[in-house]
């Protein structure tokens, strides 16, 4: 069974003039242990599918399935059950808190996703080299380390895909393969991801890119 499946989503933007169309009939399943790049121009609609992929949006058509379970065209409570069940996000600037430790905003995400682990918090940092910044704050941290924080972050509830916006792009080449290695090693662990990416070096260590424009695929290797 496909961990991700996205059947013709379409998505629409209204202005006072006119109506855009972010997203046009996009489909595309996302295997067990796959990670699955999405390339693009911005204003391609990379942004836009992820957000409807993860249900933080309702497209205006189409469906998206995770682990056989429909997250479209359901309220948003339980859109956001389903999230911190199965997805992990990393949204485009981050998903830290300023006010919080990176302690705290790892704990904040299983508090919300009611999947409370303590000993887990500890794990994830040594799995992203952040022991000794556990009890940092956003502010006092590097480019890299707030990176690597926001992937601790969303794999706090231990989800089955990762769904990750622009991961690399405010870090640089050494934090940028600390960043793949990390792709990695959750793909070996059974992970599946979805990264929407403007880098070739993330995008050649996925098994697959897809590469949009003007809200459709229009090529895929």
């Amino acid at each position: 069974m496909n961990i991700m499946e996205v059947r013709d989503l379409y998505r629409f933007y209204h202005t006072e003039t006119e109506e855009k169309l972010a997203l046009r009939g996009v489909s595309f399943s996302i295997g067990r242990g796959e990670i699955v790049a999405v390339m693009g121009p911005s204003g391609s609609g990379k942004s836009t599918l992820l957000s409807c992929v993860t249900g933080i949006s309702e497209p205006d058509g189409g469906c998206v399935t995770v682990s056989g379970t429909q997250i479209t065209r359901k309220p948003e409570a339980e859109r956001a059950a389903i999230r911190g069940a199965k997805i992990g996000i990393m949204l485009q600037g981050g998903n830290l808190f300023d006010q919080l430790s990176v302690h705290d905003n790892i704990l904040m995400k299983m508090w919300l996703a009611r999947k409370v682990d303590r000993p887990r918090i500890e794990r994830l940092a040594d799995s992203v080299n952040l022991r000794d910044r556990l009890w940092a704050f956003p502010s006092t941290m590097s480019g890299g380390e707030k990176a690597r924080a926001a992937i601790a972050v969303a794999l706090a509830c231990d989800p089955q895909i990762l769904v990750a916006d622009e991961p690399t792009a405010e870090v640089d080449e050494l934090t940028e393969k600390q960043i793949i290695w990390l792709f990695g090693n959750f793909r070996q662990n059974g992970g599946s991801a979805l990264i929407a990416t403007h880098s070739d070096s993330l995008a050649s260590y996925a098994d697959r890119v897809i590469y949009l424009h003007d809200g459709r695929i229009v090529d895929e290797k």
